[in-house]
């Protein structure tokens, strides 16, 4: 084999064993579409790259503390332009002493294939022995049954926290803390996926972006607590009458700032959707002695366009948040449009 093809094999198993034994959660990105494996001395064949990401995120939940991997041997194959293989034997050394991964050895096996400008993980196999078979045994049966329930209940314990903790993760780092809505974050990301799809679509994306009026006196009149009600009022009326169609979206862009994103809609839809927004706050009636009309008002802001391949979605950004300056400075409660 080359010597450029050895550096190569090595890098990729180097990468992959640093990930590994830093409970980097970016391993999962490594593995391909295609996949295949099992893992330790479990009698599950993994047949899909979800099933081993679930196993991946099972192991580091189990184990969040940094591992030692001592390798003792390692052979690198070439199987083909696009196939490389390393087959390895080392031990385990876990965050707290243990002899059994210590002394015994563990066994990997590792397939990468090329996928466009990249090596991707597409088979694992790896034997981590919990003890050694006796006279008549393939496997150590014999010394693992006393422990196989003690070792469910601890798996579904584990993999329901595992689940949990997801789900919350995912909740916690989408959702606006104080309103409920989508955050900056969520936002974001929305937008840009959105604005690629435009872009392969040659469709249209809109933006509201609106900021409450004087909010500052409210907040010094009202008291603070009073200013997150509002917020949360606010919110609430947003999510109701701005996220109707699949795939649009409400945030809480910053302060006293929201954005709506509607993928899809044109100027003419776009400000339609404005005007019903600013009926429903009007609606609201919301107490504000230092607004001009007496209650809570919102200035608009709405931009639409049809991205071109050069163009990034910080621009329908940047042209919102100028028609919604318009209309503060225009006297507030007004809903600007920015020009195509």
């Amino acid at each position: 084999m080359p010597p450029d093809r050895q550096r190569l094999i090595r890098m990729l198993f180097d990468e992959y064993i640093e990930m590994y034994a830093g409970r980097d959660a970016r391993l999962v990105d490594r593995f391909s579409e295609n996949f295949s494996g099992f893992a330790g001395s479990s009698d599950k064949l993994i047949k899909s790259r979800s099933e081993w990401v679930d196993i991946t995120q099972l192991d580091f939940t189990q184990v969040p503390g940094r591992i030692g991997i001592e390798v003792l041997d390692l052979f690198p194959q070439e199987l083909g332009a696009d196939v490389l293989a390393v087959t390895a034997f080392f031990h385990i050394h876990l965050p707290n002493p243990d002899p059994l991964f210590a002394h015994e050895t563990a066994r990997l096996v590792l397939v990468f294939r090329q996928e466009g400008d990249d090596w991707k993980i597409t088979h694992s196999s790896i034997s981590i022995p919990y003890g050694l078979a006796r006279d008549g045994e393939v496997y150590p049966v014999s010394r693992l049954q006393q422990h196989n329930q003690e070792l469910q209940v601890l798996v579904d314990e584990r993999t329901q926290a595992l689940a949990q903790a997801n789900n919350q993760l995912q909740l916690l780092s989408n959702t606006d803390g104080l309103t409920g809505i989508a955050n900056r974050r969520h936002f974001d990301q929305a937008l840009t996926h959105e604005w690629a799809r435009a872009q392969r679509a040659h469709a249209s994306v809109s933006l509201i972006m609106l900021d409450v009026d004087v909010f500052k006196h409210f907040n010094d009149h009202y008291g603070h607590l009073a200013g997150d009600a509002c917020l949360k009022s606010l919110a609430l009326t947003l999510a109701q009458t701005g996220g109707r169609r699949d795939g649009d979206l409400v945030a809480r862009f910053g302060g006293e700032e929201f954005v709506v994103l509607l993928p899809g809609a044109d100027a003419h839809a776009a400000l339609e959707m404005a005007r019903h927004i600013q009926q429903a706050i009007h609606a609201l009636a919301l107490p504000h002695e230092g607004a001009p009309w007496g209650i809570v008002t919102v200035s608009f802001g709405v931009a639409s366009m049809a991205p071109q391949r050069e163009q990034l979605a910080e621009e329908l950004v940047r042209r919102a948040d100028r028609a919604m300056y318009r209309a503060k400075h225009g006297g507030r409660n007004r809903i600007e449009q920015a020009p195509e």
